[in-house]
């Protein structure tokens, strides 16, 4: 072999690599999936039989899915805007400041690399009842009553969306900063000369030159509340996405049909509908809002 041909068949067998490690842990566990979603297998069981759409129309019939479903697309609907406008808001603030900027970056990045379980758990801790519960501790010391958070039917997964933006707030804003500083401030200062306020600049200039990143972030943030789950784990009692699965999402009922109930065929159902239904808000996405964006 040639010296040009042996570089091609190196720099393949070290592509081979991750790509075998794709197929194994990714690609056939996602194919075998689909397949357990048309058989009744129990975990327990080696059994497995072909029962066709049976697993979806149970699904469809039971009412704690139908719950999961629609407290999942309440994550995403309440979740991914507040982030999104939030981490904006700040990024461009923090992009003004022209001291220790590294120090603020570092601050609102902390909550997102700390270890979500952890970051649970201490908003568990909040959101507890007087006298343990920081919040309410609070809204006491200003005269206002304590509330019950997260064992309230209506405050509970907006408790959870508050804990979910807080800790995505820093990833939003650290793509966000990068994104403020490539604009280049010609076109800002040629705005100013033809008269326009800062207000006019950031909503005819700023956002519309972050519109590729606001596009990334929206699917990546709907790809994150989509699939939550740890924080709901943590929070609620007995990670049961209470009260009475009030917060419950798909992904935590998909974990207790399939190592709770040991009910694997229907976990996978729930899987194929979890993954369609992502692939779908993502491709919606990119086609609505890719229309006015200019790479």
């Amino acid at each position: 072999m040639k010296i040009s041909q042996k570089r091609i068949v190196t720099a393949y067998v070290f592509l081979a690599v991750p790509l075998v490690f794709y197929i194994v842990v990714r690609f056939y566990p996602m194919i075998y999936a689909f397949w357990l979603s048309f058989t009744n297998w129990k975990l327990v069981s080696p059994k497995q039989d072909f029962v066709g759409f049976s697993n979806f129309v149970k699904l469809f019939k039971d009412k704690v899915f139908m719950t999961s479903l629609w407290n999942t697309i309440k994550y995403v609907l309440f979740g991914v805007p507040l982030v999104i406008v939030i981490s904006l808001f700040l990024a461009a603030t923090l992009n003004r400041v022209k001291h220790l900027q590294w120090f603020y970056r570092l601050l609102y990045v902390m909550p997102y690399i700390t270890p979500l379980v952890a970051v649970s758990w201490v908003w568990r801790w909040i959101y507890q009842r007087p006298p343990a519960g920081i919040l309410n501790n609070l809204l006491m010391a200003f005269g206002l009553d304590a509330q019950p958070f997260l064992t309230s039917m209506n405050q509970s997964l907006p408790a959870i969306v508050v804990t979910t933006v807080w800790v995505n707030l820093g990833y939003c804003i650290i793509i966000f900063l990068a994104g403020l500083q490539t604009i280049p401030q010609e076109y800002i200062e040629a705005a100013k000369i033809d008269g326009a306020t800062s207000r006019q600049s950031f909503f005819k200039i700023t956002i519309p030159l972050l519109s590729p990143i606001t596009v990334f972030l929206v699917v990546t943030q709907s790809i994150t509340f989509l699939r939550i789950f740890t924080q709901v784990y943590n929070m609620t009692d007995q990670g049961s996405g209470g009260p009475l699965n009030a917060t419950k999402p798909l992904v935590l009922y998909i974990y207790q049909k399939a190592f709770r109930s040991f009910d694997m065929g229907l976990a996978s159902s729930a899987t194929v509908i979890l993954f369609l239904i992502i692939m779908g808000i993502t491709l919606v996405q990119l086609l609505v809002l890719n229309k006015r964006v200019q790479y």
